[in-house]
């Protein structure tokens, strides 16, 4: 556990520099922001002008045959079916896409602007670490601008793999909300940990859990899109009209559905480590490996729920909406957790709060 007395003098000018380089970040990722949602509104103007152009040429061929018929059934199919036919040619349930997607040069642009944002703010990151002589997660600023990268950084990575930019303005919106979070309501000076934070556990235990969380974060993103696209579909098959065209840069529900539950079952080994984790470094600190403290009993509600969703997935039938809507309960828990929690709820763990 160490001792204060021997703890190295805390460097307050890269602290200034840490702060700097989140403040940096955090309005890159703003740009970002607005980048990726131009490019949907520029994409949705797209889409539906590809629709009204593809309508035009099947009537005129239709009216040129005589099919007059016909071109009405034809007309009023196209209203509820162009959908399916645009979104079959853009995207894929394998999350692969045609050259329409790759016509987006706003959307590239925002992921090297993101990029160079989380590369400031790794920066920004390995400062507070440096400046602190410790692992930079000791208080509530720390927690979200590490989680905040961890997000952005698996984003990116996943990005390299799969083409999830529809998820762009969703992500960069959420790290940016979160450094800002940080930087406005719990700016926190750099300081040195307090004696039960002085163990090497903080390393194990509290890494997986802002990874896991940030796993959580993503699936979470997936799992609303995946609600938009089930209305979406839903209104077309009733023959109504599309009101969200830029949905069909977008995946299907049930791909964006499975996607998520193999993020949601990764994240959820790693939050049962953080918990196994958790309950020994207690009993290092606390001698007791569980005291039902607040924190330990949300991070045991989290686990739970996450559980069950894995468990009715899996085994019963729970598929669609309800198994969207369980897991988005689940991060709505670990937002609960790592904020409410840690703000207002008196225990152990109170130290880690601000």
């Amino acid at each position: 556990m160490g001792n204060a007395g021997a703890l190295a003098p805390i460097n307050e000018s890269l602290g200034e520099y840490s702060q700097l380089f989140m403040l940096l970040a955090a309005m890159v990722y703003g740009v970002v922001f607005v980048i990726f949602a131009l490019d949907l509104a520029k994409t949705n103007k797209s889409i539906s002008e590809m629709d009204s152009a593809a309508l035009k040429r099947d009537e005129e061929m239709l009216v040129g045959t005589g099919a007059a018929v016909a071109g009405g059934n034809r007309k009023r199919r196209g209203e509820a079916g162009r959908a399916d036919n645009i979104s079959e040619e853009i995207v894929t349930d394998k999350m692969t896409y045609t050259s329409f997607s790759a016509k987006r040069p706003m959307a590239r642009v925002a992921v090297i602007l993101m990029w160079m944002a989380a590369a400031l703010h790794g920066f920004g990151v390995v400062s507070r670490a440096l400046a602190a002589h410790r692992v930079p997660w000791g208080n509530m600023y720390e927690f979200l601008t590490t989680g905040a990268f961890l997000v952005a950084l698996v984003y990116l990575i996943v990005l390299i793999i799969k083409d999830l930019r529809f998820m762009g303005s969703f992500i960069s919106g959420l790290v940016t909300l979160m450094l800002c979070a940080a930087t406005i309501g719990f700016p926190t000076p750099v300081g040195h940990l307090v004696p039960a934070l002085q163990s090497p556990w903080i390393i194990i235990h509290v890494s997986i859990a802002v990874l896991a969380s940030s796993l959580f974060a993503i699936s979470f993103a997936m799992n609303v899109l995946q609600l938009l696209q089930h209305s979406r579909m839903n209104r077309l098959a009733e023959g109504l009209s599309d009101k969200l065209p830029f949905m069909r840069v977008v995946p299907g529900a049930g791909a964006l559905e499975n996607f998520a539950y193999r993020i949601n079952t990764i994240a959820f080994v790693m939050w049962t480590f953080t918990v196994i984790a958790g309950a020994i470094w207690a009993e290092a600190a606390w001698g007791r490996y569980w005291g039902w403290d607040p924190k330990e009993v949300w991070s045991f509600v989290i686990w739970v729920v996450y559980a069950g969703y894995l468990h009715a997935r899996a085994t019963g039938g729970w598929t669609g909406p309800r198994s969207a809507w369980l897991s988005i309960i689940g991060f709505l828990c670990v937002v609960f957790n790592f904020t409410i929690v840690n703000i207002f709820f008196n225990g152990l763990h109170s130290y880690a709060g601000v």
